[in-house]
C-alpha cells in the first residue's frame, strides 16, 4: 500500500475488521486492479478472473481479523487470490502425462519476447492447458519451488516439473508463431 501511510493502513484494517463497508470498499479499490492482474494469469478469460477476484475479496473480508501484520497486507491478499484461483482451477485441472524434462529444449531468443506486448504474452499464458498454466504461474511468476507446487496441488514433484517443461515448450511454439506473425505483418 504505497500511497497509504502505516497509520492509515492500520485504521483501515481495524475498520474492515469491524465490518465497515466503506473501509472494505476502500481496501477493494486499493488492491482490486493488482489482484485482477494476478487472477488473469490463472484464468482463461476476463470474466473468470473477475469471479476469482470477487470470491477472493469475500475471503479477505471474512478472514481479515486473521491478518497479523507478519507480511505486507498486499502480500497477504495476493496469497488469498492465488489460493482462490488454484481452488477454482482444481476442479477443471487436466494434467498432461509425464514428460521427461531432459527431452525438452526451450531456447527462446530474448528479442522475440521484446516484440510481444504484455497483453499478448498474457493471452499466450491463458491459452495453455490448465495444468500447465497453473504450474507455470506458480513457478515462473510467483516463485514457488516444484516441491511447494506439488504440495499445493497434491501432485508429485515430477509432475510439477513436467507440467512446467510442457508449458515452456508450448509457449515457445506460440511465441515463435506470434513472432512470425509480427515479422510478416499478420494478425492472429
Amino acid at each position: 500500500m504505497s500511497n497509504v501511510s502505516q497509520n492509515t493502513e492500520q485504521e483501515l484494517l481495524q475498520s474492515c475488521c469491524k465490518g465497515n463497508r466503506q473501509a472494505q470498499f476502500r481496501l477493494y479499490q486499493l488492491f482490486s486492479k493488482k489482484m485482477m492482474a494476478v487472477c488473469l494469469r490463472y484464468a482463461k478469460s476476463v470474466p473468470e478472473a473477475e469471479d476469482i477476484v470477487q470470491e477472493g475479496f469475500i475471503k479477505v473480508f471474512q478472514h481479515i481479523q486473521n491478518f497479523k501484520g507478519e507480511s505486507k497486507l498486499e502480500t497477504w491478499i495476493t496469497r488469498i487470490m492465488v489460493n482462490t484461483a488454484l481452488n477454482s482451477n482444481r476442479r477443471k485441472m487436466y494434467l498432461f502425462p509425464m514428460v521427461d524434462v531432459s527431452d525438452i529444449q526451450t531456447p527462446i531468443q530474448d528479442n522475440v519476447l521484446q516484440d510481444l506486448s504484455f497483453e499478448s504474452l498474457l493471452k499466450l499464458i491463458q491459452g495453455l492447458p490448465t495444468g500447465c498454466q497453473v504450474v507455470f504461474n506458480l513457478y515462473a511468476i510467483e516463485g514457488y519451488t516444484h516441491q511447494e507446487i506439488a504440495e499445493l496441488l497434491n501432485i508429485s514433484e515430477g509432475t510439477s516439473k513436467s507440467q512446467y517443461a510442457r508449458a515452456k515448450e508450448l509457449l515457445k511454439k506460440q511465441i515463435k508463431a506470434e513472432s512470425e506473425n509480427l515479422k510478416y505483418g499478420k494478425r492472429g
